[in-house]
Order: C-alpha cells, then structure tokens, then sequence
C-alpha cells in the first residue's frame, strides 16, 4: 500500500509551479474535486494517476514514490524531464561538469569585469 500519494502528487505539483485550478482544468475537473484527490478525500484510481502523471510529466511510479534527492538531482532535456540521479552518474562524468562549471564561472566573472 502506497503512504499517503495524495502528499506527493501536492509536491510534486508545488515544484512545477502548477495550481490546482491548472491541474484541475487539465484533468477537466472542478478545482474543489481535485482539491479532493490531494487531501485525500477522494480514493486516487490508477487512470486518474496516469492522467495526472502525464500533466506532471513524470512516471506515475514517481508520483507515487516521491523522492526529494531523486526530483533535486534531476537532469532534464527539451523533450521533458529524464530522471538520472546523481548517484548514477559515473564519477568521472561528475568531475567533468564540475571543472565546467568552474570554467564557465570564472568567464562570467571575466565578462562582468569588461561590462563594467
């Protein structure tokens, strides 16, 4: 049994900026009975899981299993958003978007210096 996904679906909405009268118009729903399905009161079924999944663009299983690390950790593409936590990343990969990061870093500190 799932702990309270009605929590999660909220965070998750929360971090993609999304209201619920957004989420509520997509899933052609009253605000209020969507308002329902995230305290609870209204059982989530797996079609309305799905649909509400596909607005959120992320897999319902994640929906279901929010993980703060895993959702503060993700990489994402134009496409939308692919999960790849950081612990999957290979070291080495790591190291290099860090020596990027520093090099682009010291440019933005360098064209500063020329704006001014």
């Amino acid at each position: 049994m799932i702990d309270h996904p009605e929590i999660k679906i909220k965070q998750l909405r929360e971090l993609k900026n999304f209201t619920q009268e957004y989420m509520a118009q997509q899933l052609g729903l009253t605000t209020r009975a969507y308002s329902k399905i995230e305290t609870g009161e209204t059982q989530l079924t797996i079609n309305r899981l799905n649909e509400i999944s596909k607005i959120l663009n992320v897999d319902p299983i994640e929906a279901l299993g929010f993980d703060h690390q895993n959702i503060f950790n993700n990489y994402g593409t134009q496409e939308g958003n692919i999960a790849v936590s950081q612990s999957l990343l290979p070291d080495k990969l790591i190291e290099q978007y860090e020596k990027r990061i520093q090099q682009l870093e010291s440019e933005v500190i360098f064209l500063r210096a020329l704006v001014k």
